[in-house]
C-alpha cells in the first residue's frame, strides 16, 4: 500500500514506539515483534499521529535536517504499511 502526500498515516493500534535499554536504540514494538529504528526512524515514526499528513511529516523533517526528504518518508511509512504497522486514516 503505497502512501500518498495527503495519506493521513497512523501507527496500528497495537503498535508503539518505545526504547530498547539492552541495544541503546528506539524500537518499534507490536504483538508479533519489533522493529529496532534508527534515529531517522525514529524522527519519522514519533511524528505520526494520525492528524499530520505525510507531506506535514516531511515539511517538518525538511525543516530539521535540512534537506528534502520527501520522497524517503513517503517510501519509509508505505513500507510500514505493507507490514500493516500503519494505516492511512
Amino acid at each position: 500500500m503505497a502512501l500518498t502526500s495527503s495519506s493521513i498515516p497512523r501507527l496500528w493500534r497495537l503498535a508503539r514506539l518505545d526504547y530498547d535499554g539492552v541495544r541503546n536504540r528506539p524500537i518499534l514494538l507490536y504483538p508479533e515483534g519489533a522493529v529496532l529504528l534508527n534515529d531517522t526512524g525514529f524522527a519519522v515514526l514519533e511524528l505520526v499521529d494520525g492528524k499530520r499528513s505525510v507531506a506535514d511529516i516531511a515539511a517538518i523533517l525538511r525543516e530539521r535536517y535540512q534537506a528534502d526528504v520527501s520522497a524517503d518518508v513517503a517510501e519509509y511509512l508505505s513500507h510500514l504499511a505493507e507490514r500493516e504497522l500503519i494505516h492511512d486514516d
